[in-house]
């Protein structure tokens, strides 16, 4: 026998190993087996990592369909992957969710929330961080909606679907993307609501946005009450700037459009000439939270004063609840980090035509959008 069909085998055999006791303990838990037996299965190198071929389902998956809740934190505890999803797409902690499991749920979002501000830490440092419980929120997609310099060389489409609503398209890979759609108005003038609401600068606001898009947010912030004495966009891609021309908005008073990427102006004295800003908004298309992170970092230095007011599109993460979830609280956190705190407001987003989407792949599926309204955090 030649050394690479020996090698060949012991590799068979390690992967036979693996999903018998894999199964085994998946199996074993299912059968509901007292804790005591389930380490001891656990201790003889079933992986907590495993996934059964008929379901997807891990074992903290059938944990949570046990509603066992020490057996889910011993799991976590010893390296069981929060964010596993199985073949129908739930993680073990959407599982929980549909039995009001709050306690395992939040055991699972815990997890996900240590995991993912560890990474970001590392991240921060330079530090690469293979982690397979590190899925949700790191761009790895290289299309244009995962990749800003792909982004910015692609072509867009300003068009309207069948409902008669404005949308943004792109292709990839044949597929239609929204770059930004008609239905997300809602979110936007519940957004400017909450921005203007008892401002005290209502008569001379200065307004900051990242990302033109459909302009639906540009269009409230001019339209809601008095306009902004000061509005400055920044849009980098050709494509929109195009259509911000051709529909008026280099000749709007009062508007100041800066071509470009954020991080071409957020240092600049351009951008720091106007003094800071009262109203601070970003929506940006294929950055992933990473680059919100450092954005955030610039908002102090941004904010005109206490008064000032920031906000952005929450929607990292909001194709499953879980995701959508531990992503919103790392944002809170980041940010409490950075002296300012957050109000959150939730906007019911199911109740609008189940068939906004069209052709476009579905990029915001969870019901209720979490609004974030930031502020400096006063000094008490």
């Amino acid at each position: 026998m030649s050394e690479n069909t020996r090698t060949s085998d012991e590799s068979q055999d390690d992967v036979d190993y693996l999903v018998i006791h894999g199964e085994h303990l998946v199996n074993s838990i299912l059968a509901r087996m007292s804790i005591e037996d389930i380490q001891k299965i656990m201790k003889s190198g079933a992986p907590l990592w495993y996934q059964n071929e008929e379901e997807g389902m891990s074992p903290l998956h059938a944990a949570a369909y046990t509603r066992n809740v020490i057996l889910a934190k011993t799991l976590i505890e010893c390296g069981a992957i929060w964010n596993a999803v199985d073949k129908l797409g739930n993680t073990a902690g959407d599982i929980a969710l549909s039995y009001n499991d709050t306690e395992i749920y939040m055991i699972i979002r815990g997890a996900g929330i240590r995991s993912e501000l560890l990474l970001s830490l590392l991240s921060s440092r330079g530090v690469e961080a293979a982690n397979p419980a590190s899925l949700i929120l790191r761009a790895t997609d290289t299309t244009a909606s995962g990749s800003t310099d792909a982004f910015l060389h692609s072509r867009l489409r300003y068009t309207k679907d069948n409902f008669g609503q404005p949308i943004c398209m792109l292709s990839i890979d044949e597929e239609e993307v929204g770059v930004m759609m008609g239905w997300e108005k809602e979110i936007m003038q519940s957004t400017v609501e909450k921005l203007y609401f008892n401002h005290p600068n209502l008569e001379n606001l200065k307004v900051l946005n990242i990302g033109f898009g459909l302009g639906i947010i540009d269009d409230l912030f001019q339209t809601h009450g008095k306009p902004p004495s000061c509005h400055v966009i920044i849009e980098p891609h050709p494509d929109v700037l195009e259509y911000m021309k051709e529909t008026g908005w280099f000749e709007k008073p009062g508007v100041k459009i800066l071509q470009g990427k954020w991080q071409d102006y957020v240092e600049s004295d351009i951008l720091l000439g106007f003094g800071g800003f009262d109203i601070i908004y970003t929506d940006t298309f294929s950055e992933d939270y990473e680059s919100l992170r450092q954005f955030f970092e610039h908002i102090p230095d941004l904010m005109l004063g206490t008064d000032s007011r920031f906000s952005f599109f929450n929607g990292l993460g909001a194709t499953n609840a879980l995701f959508y979830d531990v992503y919103t609280r790392i944002s809170e956190v980041h940010l409490a980090d950075l002296g300012i705190e957050v109000e959150w407001d939730d906007v019911d987003v199911i109740a609008e035509d189940v068939e906004k989407w069209g052709k476009s792949r579905e990029y915001f599926t969870v019901p209720t959008y979490r609004l974030p309204i930031c502020r400096i955090k006063p000094v008490t």
